[in-house]
């Protein structure tokens, strides 16, 4: 089943400058979809309308088959405890004035959803590899690996059904990245995930199915290993070529 999609999706700021032209994109129940694209290709904006920020100017967003209507106020709630969303700065994402137990606690709140949020809280914090002990500190005790898992913490809390994340790796180093990756294909198990990057290499470890997109139009779409593999269009094929491959024979003396 096809749990959000967006469908022949334009978007223009005006009449001169527009940043999508009619992109279309599916994620199923359960699936990993790796969004892809150089700086500038519309991947921000399109992740903006995925999470219903903004309005296409022609096409649709839709959520379980159904146009999203972000005027509808009931729908809109259903839709954002379905669709949650990780950013790319773990520095910039969480208050330093509220508890690491506010942070997370925060969607419970906003969303109005009924519960034992304490209780939640400890247990979206066990699910990334936190001690729920840390629910009483503030976010500058942490390190960037550990702010972004208090983030992915905040965004599965109120159980969500789709995870958007917004290179959400690229402010990490090496190691703690590649931990999160496996935290993010832990998730996966359990819950559909948009990925949004610039990395080829993680989208190639979390993803099945990946979209490429350049300057604001789809120019190839399909399983991640099917496209890296033999990748049709010219821009993937530049993309593809320009990853850090390490020589087997080791470097020239």
């Amino acid at each position: 089943m096809t749990l959000l999609a967006l469908d022949d999706a334009t978007y223009a700021y005006d009449a001169r400058r527009t940043v999508l032209h009619g992109v279309s994109l599916e994620i199923g129940e359960g699936e990993a979809v790796g969004l892809v694209g150089e700086s500038g290709s519309g991947k921000t904006t399109m992740l903006r309308l995925a999470l219903g920020l903004a309005r296409p100017t022609t096409g649709a967003v839709r959520f379980e088959g159904a146009a999203l209507d972000t005027r509808d106020r009931r729908r809109m709630r259903q839709f954002r405890q379905s669709v949650q969303a990780v950013f790319q700065d773990p520095y910039a994402s969480l208050d330093p004035r509220q508890r690491v137990g506010a942070i997370v606690a925060e969607p419970l709140r906003s969303l109005r959803i009924a519960g034992d949020h304490p209780s939640m809280v400890a247990n979206a914090l066990r699910a990334v590899g936190l001690d729920p002990e840390i629910a009483g500190r503030y976010p500058h005790q942490f390190s960037g690996g550990q702010r972004q898992r208090i983030a992915i913490a905040r965004a599965v809390v109120c159980g969500p059904r789709l995870l958007l994340a917004d290179e959400a790796l690229s402010a990490l180093d090496l190691t703690t990245r590649i931990r999160i990756l496996d935290l993010l294909a832990e998730l996966g198990t359990r819950i559909s995930i948009l990925f949004v990057s610039h990395d080829i290499g993680a989208v190639a470890a979390l993803c099945r199915r990946i979209v490429i997109l350049e300057r604001g139009r789809v120019v190839e779409a399909g399983p991640t290993a099917a496209v890296l593999a033999n990748p049709s269009h010219p821009y993937t094929q530049r993309l593809l070529a320009s990853v850090p491959r390490l020589d087997p024979e080791g470097p020239s003396r």
